[in-house]
């Protein structure tokens, strides 16, 4: 598993034990994280989902006019040191 995928995995988790239960999802440049929020957490429940999320490169919330709430972060994979990383047009 890519680094980008444990790194997303322990923040599953951790929003799992917190009652948050996550899905992971591999795409080609990052692995994303969601999780659907109750209408009411305690102010200290989502300083623990915060502080979870945080470990992401980027994360946020998702709002609808239904009330629907999903959190999700983004873990970027790695990109290659060396090689074809910008196709043929950029290499030099």
């Amino acid at each position: 598993m890519p680094a980008s995928g444990v790194r997303a995995a322990v923040i599953a988790a951790r929003l799992t034990d917190l009652g948050l239960p996550a899905r992971v999802e591999e795409h080609h440049r990052h692995t994303a994280v969601e999780a659907a929020v109750p209408e009411s957490l305690s102010v200290d429940l989502w300083r623990e989902v915060l502080e979870a999320v945080a470990e992401a490169d980027r994360f946020g919330l998702l709002a609808t006019s239904l009330n629907d709430r999903t959190l999700w972060a983004v873990v970027s994979k790695a990109v290659p040191a060396t090689g074809d990383v910008g196709g043929p047009s950029h290499q030099r």
